[in-house]
């Protein structure tokens, strides 16, 4: 009997040895982060910012894959399509929110497919234009692109971008007409911007600010509600005559659907803790990027009610890729 009793209590030791590693071992290898964008914008500052920290704390090397493309569309179909074990990461963007209502097929289903780990940060953007262009602010802009309907470009970070729907807005309230130049990404768009391939630009913060303060781009206006504490001295787009006007980009971590409740608590929690070290926030605080590390929960329900207000702006556009 004794015997017996041993053998039962070895199986039952056993049996909790073998359920709980999936998750106490968790990484067991380095973990991907899928950014839907090239280096040099938003989401590749933030990333980076925190990706040695949330490193350090998970005890294994962060890889940043990026793979920009078809209005982030192909970094998060195949973030989609990953196994759902924590070792695969989306940054998913105010763009992808947009992709719902724009986009008729879709290769995933960003409610679906994905499981919400945290609304890491947010920022402005700002309007800018190549220091050849005669317009010091906005009211300039909108009466030179007047006087010359399609003849001014204004750049995005890709078709169905939150930077080009920031721009179409722009439009809409003004009665102007801009040719709109799609790039793979904020990186990329600011580049047409310094060179002058491309006159006037939406773009995000992170991605314009070293460039505003070396005087390569001139800044006019802050796209958001509220002024940016990182460019004081610019005005809000409905400041300077355009009542109503507000845009921001945020930046939100996904898992593929299906990844353990422990694991997406882990992340959660070491990526707001990556956040708040000093060396990172400064970092942040360069690029013009506000830190919020939101819960699950929060971030879920806040991605839905983005679907539904930028969808709003889409259908009352009527813009659509097939």
């Amino acid at each position: 009997m004794q015997s017996i009793g041993r053998i039962s209590l070895i199986c039952l030791v056993c049996s909790f040895v073998w359920a709980a590693p999936v998750h106490a071992q968790y990484p067991s290898k380095p973990v991907r982060f899928i950014l839907p964008f090239p280096p040099g914008g938003g989401t590749d500052a933030l990333a980076r910012a925190m990706g040695n920290r949330l490193s350090e704390a998970l005890g294994q090397q962060i890889v940043i894959d990026n793979r920009p493309g078809a209005g982030a569309n192909i970094g998060a179909e195949l973030a989609a399509k990953a196994p759902p074990d924590g070792h695969t990461l989306f940054m998913m963007t105010s763009t992808h929110a947009i992709n719902v209502t724009l986009y008729r097929n879709l290769g995933y289903s960003l409610v679906k497919d994905f499981a919400p780990v945290s609304l890491l940060g947010s920022t402005a953007m700002v309007v800018v234009v190549h220091p050849s262009i005669p317009a010091k602010s906005v009211k300039e802009l909108i009466a030179l692109a007047k006087a010359r309907p399609g003849q001014i470009s204004h750049s995005s970070s890709g078709t169905g971008s939150i930077t080009q729907l920031a721009a179409e807005l722009f439009k809409d309230k003004t009665g102007v007409n801009m040719l709109h130049i799609p790039y793979k990404g904020g990186g990329p768009s600011v580049i047409a911007l310094v060179s002058g391939e491309a006159a006037v630009g939406f773009t995000t913060t992170p991605s314009c600010i070293t460039q505003i303060k070396a005087g390569r781009l001139r800044g006019l206006a802050i796209t958001t509600a509220k002024r940016s504490p990182f460019l004081p001295h610019l005005p809000t787009v409905a400041e300077a005559g355009v009542p109503g006007y507000d845009a921001e980009v945020w930046y939100g971590m996904l898992v593929p659907s299906g990844t353990p409740r422990e694991i997406i608590a882990r992340l959660h929690t070491e990526s707001v803790k990556a956040m708040q070290f000093p060396d990172v926030k400064s970092r942040l605080d360069a690029t013009g990027l506000v830190a919020i590390g939101s819960n699950p929960e929060k971030l879920g329900a806040y991605i839905g009610g983005e679907i539904d207000k930028w969808g709003k702006v889409v259908k009352a556009l009527a813009l659509r890729v097939d």
